[in-house]
């Protein structure tokens, strides 16, 4: 493959749709490959267009607005870094001869959990929870019976976990309705599905270049409020159990089709596994893989899309915390202990110009057996304060 200069007139462009942490760590592995970057999202000074060459700032659902800027840089290839996206945009630049990555079909599945869901379980076959779609609180009420409690209610349309909640009774009905409606995207739909007793969750790192597919071990993780605070790699699972794993994320992401990394998000029960959901880019779990990997996931991503070779080493076990704000600020200040500068640990910041309380803005890292270096982060991320 030949590489070029960036801010040439022969330069390859990547357009960044979406510039938050993993978006800029993408970038910064971009960067390093002389590619020009191009990051665009909702706010000014993103995480990403810190390190980019050029940076927008746009209604990301506006379907106009994003193909004026697709059209304007005319990048080599565009990658979806959020779920918050104008799908029309991205099928309308893949008409016009764009790349988008994976491909605007994989990322309009993924976005939606009912399109996801029903193409895993219905047309792939892949074992999942019993679940069921619903439009109205009566709706709600009656597949929760069905379904039976504890049961898993979530918007069709979200991220980062928000509108998720657990119902234990028909008590609860009421307030996960609420919660749900007050979730960041499209929640006129929900998916009910029912509580799977699994003993833990796994993300499957998965990279495809069009011609092999890797993945890397199995990182364990820890949700608060359906959006990660710890993960760990690898996790510890039996071999039947990794092959099952590996064997449904090869089969949903070549279902999906195209280039890059996904994070396959599995349930596991004894030797049994269960598809949860997948996302078309770099995973906030796989994090961790910024200290325990030759290739973070980042840089699997962009190996991925351009086509190269695929290989890594696993350097050994690791950990990661994120930290969350405890505040509002419009000039956040993170304040690190000197404990997290180690010889087998460190802290990422990720710069972003606004907090609010529980947005995520660093994670501590730790290189050490799985199970220690899950603890030290636990310790660790008590020594981040934030004003």
């Amino acid at each position: 493959m030949r590489f070029s200069a960036p801010l040439k007139s022969n330069s390859k462009k990547i357009m960044l749709l979406g510039s938050g942490e993993l978006g800029k760590e993408v970038a910064i592995e971009a960067q390093r490959l002389g590619l020009e970057v191009i990051a665009v999202d909702r706010y000014q000074n993103a995480p990403a267009h810190h390190v980019a060459h050029r940076s927008y700032v746009v209604n990301m659902q506006d379907k106009y607005a994003v193909l004026e800027i697709i059209h304007r840089e005319k990048p080599d290839y565009i990658l979806p870094e959020i779920e918050a996206i104008s799908i029309d945009a991205l099928f309308a630049a893949e008409d016009k001869g764009y790349n988008v990555i994976p491909n605007a079909s994989a990322v309009s599945k993924t976005m939606n959990r009912k399109n996801i869901r029903t193409f895993a379980a219905e047309v792939l076959g892949l074992k999942t929870g019993p679940y069921e779609f619903v439009t109205t609180k009566e709706g709600l009420k009656d597949a929760a019976e069905r379904l039976g409690f504890p049961c898993v209610i979530k918007p069709v349309m979200s991220s980062s976990g928000h509108g998720q909640s657990v119902a234990k009774s028909a008590e609860d009905i009421d307030a996960s309705w609420e919660i749900a409606k007050e979730a960041r995207g499209d929640a006129s739909e929900l998916i009910v599905e029912a509580f799977i007793d699994f003993d833990y969750e796994i993300t499957m790192l998965t990279a495809r270049n069009g011609s092999e597919t890797v993945f890397c071990e199995p990182i364990g993780h820890e949700q608060k409020g359906g959006d990660y605070v710890f993960s760990w790699q690898p996790m510890q699972m039996s071999p039947l159990a990794k092959e099952r794993s590996q064997e449904i994320a090869k089969k949903i992401t070549d279902g999906l089709g195209g280039r890059g990394l996904f994070g396959v998000e599995l349930f596991i029960k004894g030797d049994e596994v269960y598809f949860s959901e997948v996302s078309p880019r770099p995973h906030d779990t796989g994090m961790v893989t910024l200290i325990t990997q030759s290739q973070s996931e980042f840089a699997l991503h962009l190996r991925a899309v351009l086509g190269l070779p695929l290989g890594f080493t696993f350097y050994g076990e690791g950990a990661s915390a994120a930290f969350k704000s405890e505040v509002h600020s419009y000039a956040p200040v993170i304040s690190v202990d000197e404990s997290l500068f180690s010889d087998n640990s460190f802290v990422r910041i990720f710069s972003k110009p606004e907090a609010h309380k529980g947005r995520r803005l660093a994670v501590a890292l730790v290189f050490d057996q799985a199970d220690k270096a899950l603890e030290r982060a636990r310790e660790l991320i008590q020594n981040i304060k934030d004003s």
